[in-house]
């Protein structure tokens, strides 16, 4: 990532995909503690910032899911993530980068679909404490946040895999997930079944967060024409991010994700990026915000000296 394009930032308040309420407020907590200044800073050209966001005439005035099936607010997810596509789509087409805020990580559905409209072999690296591989059979809560990755491969309700088109958005080989350490035993065994490359956190725990970003990196590298990075801010230790639904303990400290995105930029891979599930109605002091809009910057090229 030597030479940034110009970056579109893409706000995506929405949260029905999870659990619990609050990550539709992450956009614009990352945005208020400073994320646009400081990419400024950086003499980055900020192209235009934009918001999608859910139509109202879709929620029932109960708050109660809209469809039949087992999965939690299908229609919104669908609609929200629909209205996504295009958007990125639309400024990979003008050659810029995209830099989505989430949200919660439903919203990869969405960004994974436009991205391939570009891409013959995109390339995902995923930085998560949860893989979400979880599938309608799987799936302990029905919460579609889990399944986003499953559903870019092709796998899930079509609602959600044939957005934009009606093939999976990415190839397994083509995946990296990173701080894994909540998995489902399904997603476990999809993960061996597919042979997808995981370094969960006993891999940076064993070999160091340098030896795994760097073979990561060389992993990704010949095998895609396009990188986009999936950093949901869960993957960080709740001592660090403690502002976000679906906390687990044992996860990357300050430095260790710091170290990754800066790495990530030395590499110069990276096309696209998001970074999602920071919820402020759990933070503190803003913790978590400040957090996201550092590894941005680190991503984008700001180094300490």
């Amino acid at each position: 990532m030597s030479k940034i394009p110009s970056i579109a930032v893409i706000s995506v308040p929405f949260d029905l995909g999870a659990g619990r309420r609050g990550a539709n407020k992450g956009p614009k907590a990352v945005m208020q503690v400073g994320l646009l200044h400081d990419l400024q800073q950086l003499s980055l050209s900020i192209a235009h910032t934009s918001e999608i966001c859910l139509i109202n005439e879709l929620l029932d005035p109960l708050g109660a899911n809209v469809d039949t099936t087992n999965l939690n607010y299908l229609a919104e997810v669908a609609a929200i993530n629909t209205r996504l596509a295009e958007q990125v789509a639309r400024v990979v087409a003008t050659q810029q980068f995209p830099l989505i805020l989430g949200g919660d990580h439903s919203i990869a559905i969405g960004t994974l679909a436009g991205l391939s409209e570009h891409y013959n072999n995109l390339g995902v690296i995923w930085i998560d404490a949860h893989s979400d591989l979880n599938t309608t059979a799987t799936s302990p809560s029905g919460n579609i946040h889990g399944m986003s990755l499953a559903v870019s491969l092709g796998m899930g309700h079509p609602l959600l895999t044939e957005i934009k088109h009606n093939r999976p958005k990415v190839k397994p080989e083509h995946v990296v997930l990173i701080g894994s350490r909540s998995l489902d035993e399904g997603e476990k065994k999809l993960i061996r079944s597919l042979g997808i490359k995981c370094f969960t956190m006993y891999d940076i725990d064993r070999k160091g967060m340098a030896l795994v970003m760097q073979e990561a990196i060389d992993y990704i590298r010949v095998r895609t024409d396009g990188v986009h990075l999936s950093f949901d801010v869960d993957s960080l230790d709740p001592i660090e991010a403690p502002g976000t639904g679906t906390t687990v303990k044992g996860g990357l400290q300050f430095r260790e994700a710091h170290l990754a995105v800066e790495m990530l930029h030395e590499a110069g891979i990276i096309t696209s990026a998001e970074f999602v599930e920071v919820n402020p109605l759990l933070d503190e002091n803003n913790k978590t915000s400040l957090l996201t809009a550092g590894l941005i910057c680190s991503l984008m090229g700001k180094q300490i000296l």
